[in-house]
């Protein structure tokens, strides 16, 4: 497969999720061959996280600009926003529950 073959293989799509305005993620940019090239660049210049997703990014590609993700793509998109927030399934109140409870225990054995 030449260089070219393989570059107009790729596929990259750019969302955006303001719950303000939207009740679920949007497509902002997407395309094939170059212009994916372009927008994984752009987004990583610009320091926004890059998953790939072979996919995804063809279902995705596939959207409308501008319109929100299908709730069949939900769960995976929420499996991305995880990954990239790091999302422990506490609280914040939880966590400082279990931060001041293991703070406790160390006070305890000294």
């Amino acid at each position: 497969m030449s260089e070219f073959e393989k570059l107009m293989q790729q596929k990259a799509a750019a969302l955006r999720y303001d719950p303000e305005k939207n009740g679920a993620p949007v497509v902002v940019a997407s395309g094939m061959g170059y212009m994916a090239e372009k927008i994984t660049e752009t987004a990583m210049k610009a320091g926004i996280p890059v998953y790939e997703d072979d996919s995804l990014a063809s279902l995705l590609t596939q959207l409308q600009l501008g319109k929100e993700i299908p709730e069949e793509l939900y769960q995976a998109i929420v499996e991305i926003y995880v990954y990239f927030l790091g999302f422990t399934g506490e609280s914040k109140s939880e966590e400082k529950k279990g931060d001041d409870k293991k703070s406790d225990e160390k006070k305890k054995e000294e």
